[in-house]
């Protein structure tokens, strides 16, 4: 008999052969954001300018929500693999049924802050009382005031808390509409250009208290079941990003503009640097950027179990992993 020998195969077909299968066919991912764009989110910008996501097999969408409860909806019904969006929203869900955890830590610092006209100004807790504060029903500030109210002794039904749309908070600063509205304190430069600078003032809940983690990446259960490489490998090549970000912030920026047409980089740019200040901490430096101190996270989950009236207490693990955690180290402080 005589034996068949196989044609050899080209060189371009042993090059397709050797490609992962990823890199020929991305994989969709999409990712809720937690506001519209902000420099809160420069980073998944950066990541996708520069192919971190496509290098690791995936066609990353990013979609605008409104606030923390619509980005967990989004997540929790399948609309989107992950997202953005504050702990203790994702406790209170998580307590309700939401099948949703975190997965890395964006804000290692809490940004939660109350902002007042300089005019009639909101300078302590008790203050709010008698008060109207703005915004949407899914902000995750509105979601956790219970908490912040119960730690300084304030009578949370004395306070009126009104929808607003998220481009609306600053404007109804500016017009006296409300007398505060909820963002973080990385919204500055925003009231600043509608109010005028020094015309504002700033309560930051963590002068009060109030010492929880804050903005995080979650992920279904689903996506953590079925796209477990997708989804570290997203986090990769994000917390790359904010690497990247902190490393140089004008480069940042001018991809946030290619990207973002519409953003305003005058403002955008100190919104981005404030947010550096919740990020530049011992943790990020010695554990890289988007680790979860389970101390921390476990502190978080008992200050809402104990506050927030929550249907049935939540167990910490139920909230967080950090299964799908890579280490990214930080650049050096920016000069």
């Amino acid at each position: 008999m005589k034996t068949r020998i196989a044609a050899p195969l080209s060189a371009l077909a042993l090059a397709l052969m050797a490609l992962p299968a990823q890199a020929q066919t991305p994989e969709k991912f999409t990712f809720a954001l937690n506001w519209f764009a902000v420099g809160d989110h420069a980073a998944y910008w950066v990541a996708l300018e520069k192919g971190y996501y496509a290098q690791r097999g995936l066609d990353v969408s990013l979609e605008n929500s409104k606030g923390s409860g619509d980005s967990i909806a989004k997540v929790d019904t399948g609309r989107a693999d992950a997202g953005l969006a504050d702990a203790v929203p994702i406790i209170s869900a998580t307590s309700r049924g939401a099948r949703v955890k975190m997965v890395g830590m964006v804000f290692d610092k809490t940004p939660m802050t109350i902002f007042s006209h300089a005019d009639k100004p909101l300078l302590k807790p008790k203050d709010l009382e008698g008060k109207t504060i703005g915004a949407p029903a899914g902000d995750s500030q509105r979601l956790a005031f219970p908490v912040f109210a119960k730690i300084n002794n304030v009578d949370a039904s004395k306070v009126t808390w009104v929808n607003i749309e998220p481009t609306a908070k600053y404007a109804s600063i500016a017009e006296k509409r409300m007398d505060g509205v909820a963002d973080y304190t990385t919204g500055q430069p925003f009231l600043d250009k509608a109010v005028g600078p020094g015309k504002s003032a700033r309560m930051a809940w963590s002068d009060f208290g109030f010492d929880l983690y804050a903005m995080s990446i979650m992920a279904s259960e689903k996506t953590m079941a079925e796209k477990p490489r997708q989804l570290k490998a997203f986090l990769e090549a994000s917390y790359m990003g904010w690497r990247d970000v902190m490393a140089n912030p004008k480069e940042a920026l001018a991809i946030f503009k290619k990207r973002v047409p519409e953003i305003d980089v005058a403002i955008i740019e100190q919104n981005m640097m404030l947010g550096f200040e919740l990020m530049r901490t011992k943790g990020y430096a010695d554990n890289g950027i988007g680790w979860i101190d389970e101390k921390k996270m476990c502190n978080s989950v008992e200050i809402v179990n104990t506050y927030m009236g929550l249907p049935k207490k939540v167990d910490c693990k139920a909230v967080y992993t950090g299964e799908f955690f890579t280490k990214v180290a930080m650049p050096l402080p920016v000069k």
